[in-house]
């Protein structure tokens, strides 16, 4: 019999609050508090995430933490920033010709090819037990080792000099923000991540999910699914 307190939830997250403001809103929606989650936002990010419920539930979330992912993100052309993405500070503005679009796809493909990639500073991932942005706050820079990624394919979407938007299908562990840094890099005129929306981890959809705004003590147990056997 399935103990219905425990599963997992697909989470559809706004822009503005960070990962763990969403694991926090659940715990006093559910009054559970053993909850996490199989892949972290960030706060000026949104889309899916998916969220495990009760101990039973965080105990098999690894299930989910390696799938590979989609995304569809917005690439600001012309402008580098310290994070790789919007909040960051701008270190650099190129003031060239607008890029054609046949470079910007050539770029892209090349990007594609890709089998390493070196983690931004401005990351939650740990090295020597430190998080990385934690160091990058105190304008400490360590050498990152490079992680083997995958990139199936970036296709452009649509292209308005500044923007690219893109649509990204990566291995997990591949940083977005890294991506629009290195097309800027390749590009010679620098680069930022201005949006960013996850639509896709494994066979899990953006559109089976649910804003946390519409989960309340009555029917949260409702979007809770299970791993099959």
């Amino acid at each position: 019999m399935v103990n219905n307190n425990f599963g997992f939830i697909l989470i559809n997250k706004i822009e503005g609050p960070t990962s763990h403001t969403i694991v926090n809103q659940l715990r006093r929606i559910t009054c559970i508090k053993k909850i996490g989650h199989a892949g972290t936002l960030d706060p000026f990010a949104e889309g899916l995430m998916i969220v495990a419920i009760g101990r039973q539930a965080t105990k098999n979330i690894i299930n989910f933490v390696k799938l590979d992912k989609k995304y569809e993100a917005e690439v600001f052309l012309g402008i580098k920033t310290d994070t790789y993405d919007k909040c960051g500070k701008i270190i650099n503005e190129y003031e060239g010709p607008k890029i054609k679009k046949t470079n910007l796809i050539l770029a892209l493909k090349n990007l594609t090819e890709k089998t390493t990639q070196t983690p931004p500073m401005y990351s939650a991932k740990k090295i020597n037990g430190k998080k990385l942005y934690e160091l990058a706050r105190k304008n400490i820079e360590i050498e990152r080792p490079p992680q083997k990624i995958k990139i199936f394919y970036i296709k452009l979407k649509k292209y308005n000099w500044p923007k690219a938007k893109i649509e990204v299908h990566c291995s997990s562990g591949t940083y977005i923000r890294t991506i629009a840094n290195d097309l800027g890099k390749d590009l010679k005129c620098g680069a930022h991540l201005s949006q960013l929306k996850r639509t896709k981890i494994g066979k899990y959809e953006l559109k089976k999910s649910i804003k946390i705004e519409k989960l309340n003590k009555d029917n949260w147990k409702k979007r809770l699914f299970y791993l099959e056997n």
